[in-house]
């Protein structure tokens, strides 16, 4: 028997590999001597890269960048191969970098998400994915675009640095000077969100507060995307606002889509086709997936999903164990997944759940196991 695992980190307590080895650990106390493989799989949020490298053994590519406040700091992205480089934007862009007390977005900046992607341009790298979630900016993706040689001037002629300030004074955007580059390498975006650029499922009123933002910040941040949105409709005949996903990442998502022509693809499923968990599936009699809590939201691009349909597809059995079951939990089973079991087996308080969450995962995966042991020794009918 081949078992594969492949969970989503238990978020502050349980990371993917630590999952697999305890899952490798129970099943072999419970089967014996049985074939075990492991992927490091993330949904294109935090640790999505370092995900990615660690199935496909890649390497990390440190590179000195700006921050979301310009300060130098050290970032980095995943190679793959000669052709394939993955990074995000969080490790560059992200809100983490930024002190609560200094959270504004009206002076950060995608700056230093675009060196990194400069960085990969200058190292030959065709082949690019970009995780854009955990942004500390609003700036529309001007701070990025920047980098990579697009200008942006106020009504007087003057450059425009690109913060979240500046969207309110684009009079003009020169793409003339972007990286050559850029028009023979794909890109590919790693995002599940679907909101415009503007209005009230617009990126500034819908993820704003949460980097700082206040009533007063957010309307004017508001204003100042309309008149970006309306200066790229203008001079470059593209309206973000249909275009899904653009207001992803403080509007990063514009951004990437319209000036480097990326394409818009669901994170767990880049972070799959990545570690090419289709051609991982080949001989394995089970797949044990897994995340820190299930309910209705498991449904919409989370690793649990992407798993359990990739593994309909190809006809292979997968079970989820999970840190605990919310509303909705069992819409997962449209999704490939055939059974699921939660570490949680009595009413604690949270902290007491998340301190002893590596002993509850542990003896969880026992249970599993053993539930599944019976069903192979039960007699075919």
């Amino acid at each position: 028997m081949k078992l594969l695992f492949a969970s989503d980190s238990f978020k502050g307590t349980i990371t993917s590999e630590e999952s697999s080895e305890m899952l490798r650990k129970a099943a072999r106390n419970v089967f014996g001597d049985v074939e075990c493989d492991s992927i490091p799989v993330a949904d294109g949020g935090e640790g999505t890269t370092e995900a990615v490298i660690k199935a496909v053994g890649g390497d990390r590519i440190y590179v000195d960048v700006r921050g979301p406040l310009m300060e130098k700091t050290r970032s980095f992205y995943g190679k793959l191969d000669e052709n394939r480089a993955v990074m995000e934007m969080a490790v560059a862009s992200g809100l983490p970098m930024v002190p609560p007390e200094k959270r504004n977005p009206l002076y950060t900046t995608t700056y230093g998400t675009g060196e990194l992607i400069l960085d990969a341009l200058n190292r030959g790298f065709s082949d690019i994915s970009i995780a854009i979630g955990g942004s500390a900016t609003n700036d529309g993706g001007m701070g990025c675009a920047r980098a990579l040689g697009v200008k942006f001037f106020d009504k007087d002629g003057n450059e425009l640095s690109g913060v979240g300030e500046d969207l309110e004074k684009v009079c003009h955007i020169d793409v003339s000077g972007i990286d050559e580059r850029i028009k023979n390498t794909k890109f590919t975006v790693m995002c599940d969100v679907k909101n415009p650029l503007c209005g009230k499922d617009g990126c500034t009123y819908t993820f704003g507060k949460q980097k700082g933002g206040t009533k007063e910040i957010l309307d004017r941040l508001e204003k100042g995307m309309c008149n970006y949105r309306d200066v790229i409709i203008r001079e470059l005949n593209i309206n973000p606002d249909e275009i899904a996903g653009a207001g992803a990442a403080g509007g990063l998502g514009a951004a990437l889509l319209v000036y480097l022509h990326a394409s818009l693809k669901s994170g767990i499923e880049t972070v799959l086709d990545l570690c090419r968990f289709d051609d991982r599936l080949s001989g394995v009699d089970l797949v044990v997936t897994g995340e820190g809590r299930t309910d209705w939201q498991s449904c919409f691009g989370k690793v649990v999903q992407g798993v359990g349909d990739h593994c309909l597809r190809k006809k292979v059995p997968a079970v989820a164990l999970v840190g605990s079951m919310g509303e909705g939990a069992e819409d997962i089973f449209e999704h490939g997944i055939c059974s699921m079991m939660s570490t949680v087996v009595d009413t604690v308080p949270l902290e007491e759940a998340l301190a002893h969450a590596k002993e509850a995962y542990y003896d969880g995966a026992l249970r599993l196991f053993k539930f599944i042991k019976i069903g192979m020794l039960m007699p075919k009918t």
